[in-house]
């Protein structure tokens, strides 16, 4: 969301002939990120014109794109732009010069010279692309456990890197501040956030310096995201929940913590809307409160966060279920949980029954008891995994039951976890924070 122009349009006044290069605070980042359309954002320490440079080539930034006014928060969207083709920019106000032609960028923006970064566009929607899809729930905490998950992560996909990347909430502890945020997410991924658009959902604790009804606080102010369907699936009229597809994927995000989450409610209306107007071969639904979980919150209690997981599970779940759901992912317990191969459990853990709830036998693992396997047509309750993977900042400290039924394995580990998609297959590893691959997972479309 835009912050009001109040809080952009501050007037920078120097006298006469005096003129400073602003200094970047944040960013830049990437967001809404479509085929042909980017948003990129920065924050400067004063209020200065917005303008992006770019262009196929590093060393010819020939286009450009800004912002009107002047503003200490920058947004600019480019348009225009070429399916599945890589980018180079540079942001800064209009007086900057062009940007420097060196090899390698300059740590940071300086009179005379720019820092030049680069992103590459989605593919054409529809067609599959080898996709990479770094996950992270409750990522927050600013702390040692953080940057270990992350310095794996960049470790594992080394050059490869990343196409896209998902928060599940609980981004910045402890209250969910633009302090909090500078800390947890800008300060600790400066270069994941301007090459690869970042996708988040909202957490209780984004949620407290937050209000998803009047699109408030400083998660709308910190992220751009669609509304509109611009992205692809179905206009949301809202922030607090949206689509969006990559190559052969749709994926759905939803607000568990704010939004109403009734059988009545604008949101469900949104999502099966959603639901049956996509086409694409994978859909991934990803959101805070998980449908299960025996790890630091228990979805067997009513109580534990005020309901929330019940909700998701018994009212929503369904819905996602009919409409074709693979996977399911969500944090706020602090541990990695990966179910079976499930359909139709919506209740207490002591109402599941393998026999019913289990759709295809096995872990899952092409190396162990075979991949899971669907029909690449739309199969309504045809199967799907729910991955709790909400350790990215933390683990428990205190041991933990892991042992709801409709899991495969339960891991009380920090960590993260890394989807690649390639065609009609998904695969799912979890690595812990050490740099071990502790599950995994193949899924098979036919």
């Amino acid at each position: 969301m835009i912050p009001p122009r109040s809080a952009l349009l501050l007037a920078l006044l120097l006298p006469a002939g005096l003129s400073a290069a602003p200094t970047i605070l944040r960013g830049p980042y990437l967001q809404s990120a479509t085929p042909d359309s980017i948003v990129i954002r920065w924050r400067t320490d004063t209020t200065e014109g917005s303008v992006v440079s770019y262009g196929t080539e590093r060393t010819a930034l020939t286009k450009s794109a800004k912002a009107e006014g002047v503003a200490a928060e920058h947004i600019v969207q480019l348009t225009g732009l070429q399916p599945a083709t890589k980018y180079y920019y540079a942001v800064g106000p209009a007086a900057l010069p062009p940007p420097s032609t060196e090899k390698k960028s300059t740590a940071e923006d300086a009179p005379g010279r720019a820092s030049i970064h680069s992103f590459t566009t989605p593919p054409p929607v529809g067609p599959a692309k080898p996709t990479r899809i770094w996950v992270l729930g409750d990522p927050g905490t600013k702390n040692d456990v953080q940057r270990a998950v992350r310095d794996v992560y960049y470790k594992y996909t080394g050059k490869r890197g990343t196409d896209l990347w998902l928060m599940l909430g609980d981004n910045a502890y402890p209250d969910g501040t633009d302090a909090d945020y500078q800390k947890a997410v800008f300060e600790m991924y400066p270069e994941t956030l301007r090459t690869s658009p970042l996708w988040p959902a909202l957490g209780n604790h984004d949620g407290k310096s937050a209000n998803s009804i009047t699109q408030s606080g400083v998660y709308y102010d910190v992220f751009t995201l669609p509304t509109r369907g611009q992205a692809g699936g179905v206009m949301s009229g809202t922030e607090a929940y949206y689509s969006f597809d990559y190559a052969n994927i749709h994926f759905i995000c939803l607000d568990s913590h704010d939004s109403d989450r009734s059988a009545g409610g604008a949101m469900m209306q949104w999502l099966k809307a959603d639901l049956a107007a996509t086409r694409r071969d994978w859909i991934i639904a990803y959101f805070h409160h998980p449908t299960y979980s025996k790890g630091t919150h228990d979805s067997d209690k009513d109580t534990d966060s005020s309901g929330r997981m019940n909700d998701m599970r018994g009212i929503f779940l369904p819905v996602l279920e009919a409409g074709g759901v693979d996977l399911v992912l969500t944090g706020h317990s602090h541990v990695y949980e990966r179910s079976w191969w499930i359909d139709g459990h919506y209740g207490k853990s002591n109402t599941f029954n393998a026999a019913q709830h289990v759709k295809q036998p096995g872990n899952g693992r092409v190396d162990g008891e075979g991949a899971y396997r669907k029909p690449r047509a739309r199969t309504p309750h045809g199967g799907e995994v729910s991955v709790v993977t909400g350790s990215a900042g933390h683990a428990s400290s205190k041991p933990v039951p892991l042992n709801h039924p409709v899991f495969f394995i339960g891991l009380n580990e920090p960590g993260s976890s890394v989807i690649d998609v390639d065609g009609l297959r998904l695969d799912l590893v979890f690595l812990n924070d050490k740099g071990e691959k502790r599950d995994w997972f193949t899924i098979v479309k036919e």
